[in-house]
């Protein structure tokens, strides 16, 4: 079920349709979350030690390596509402509408919590403030930031509501955002390892009919060359070798579509003006600036 609240989705358990077991190679990541969902919804071995909940998790690393997808998955393996909006739907040319905006999100949250807020790309609001006379439109993110800092304040401590933030970049925040009490943790989620990179590709290669002679060592190798991509570009190479397994008229997907996939995101498409030995120098120089 997907009720509006204003310009919010509140979203159940079943409507993220995302599990742990779709976030791949993030498990010291996923098993940090956990305790923090069990402190939230009152486990008592951490009543009985006085823990307090975790206020916030801020989630900073390169778009697409799975910020996104990690909020899901902690709301629909707790089942409790999710509350998810992107920073810049906050700001408007008009003044107060991000206070009253931010309000609305928070009583929205507390009134079914526990519940999780996931703010997108929290630097649209949250930037860090400046000495400098303001224009409108600045002053109205800075009114609607001072209204997410009172509410992130501890005076709501145990109120079980966790706010989730994501950005590119947290140096760009305000400093008082990023305080213990606001946001206690900040996880780094960069670009995955080998190993992780592996772990992505099989969960992305599920339903696809990967050349199952020697699969888990094609993934294996794809793992290797793909070098510095995110889990989310992972996930694109799976689609587009998918894609060219069809043209190919192909049963299976093997090695040679998944570089001639890796070749195509990178380069683009193949163009008959432009020298084989052209192209290949081109993806090169692209490989070697990742």
């Amino acid at each position: 079920m997907m009720l509006n609240i204003g310009f919010l989705k509140k979203m159940s358990k079943k409507d993220t349709g995302v599990r742990y077991e779709d976030v791949a190679g993030i498990d010291a990541i996923k098993d940090d979350i956990r305790v923090v969902l069990d402190i939230l919804l009152g486990a008592e071995r951490f009543k009985e030690m006085g823990a307090h909940p975790v206020k916030g998790v801020l989630l900073e690393g390169p778009p697409g390596t799975g910020k996104t997808l990690l909020a899901k998955a902690m709301a629909g393996e707790a089942g409790i509402p999710f509350y998810s909006a992107n920073g810049a739907e906050f700001v408007e040319m008009f003044q107060g509408v991000a206070a009253a905006r931010i309000r609305s999100l928070f009583a929205a949250a507390r009134k079914n919590a526990p519940a999780i807020i996931f703010i997108d790309e929290i630097d649209a609001i949250g930037k860090a403030r400046s000495d400098v006379i303001a224009d409108s439109g600045s002053a109205e993110r800075e009114q609607g930031l001072l209204q997410l800092l009172t509410e992130m304040d501890g005076f709501f401590r145990d109120d079980q509501v966790l706010i989730i933030g994501a950005t590119n970049l947290s140096s760009a925040l305000d400093d008082a955002l990023l305080r213990p009490g606001r946001y206690d943790r900040i996880i780094h989620m960069g670009r995955p390892s080998p190993q992780n990179r592996l772990k992505i590709l099989q969960v992305h290669a599920k339903g696809k009919p990967i050349d199952r002679s020697n699969d888990d060592a094609l993934l294996a190798k794809v793992a290797e060359l793909s070098i510095g991509y995110s889990g989310a570009e992972l996930a694109n190479l799976l689609n587009e070798a998918a894609i060219l397994a069809v043209r190919k008229d192909s049963a299976t997907i093997d090695l040679e579509i998944m570089k001639e996939a890796m070749s195509k995101i990178r380069v683009g498409l193949p163009s008959a003006s432009l020298p084989d030995s052209e192209a290949k120098r081109r993806f090169a120089l692209v490989e070697a600036s990742r």
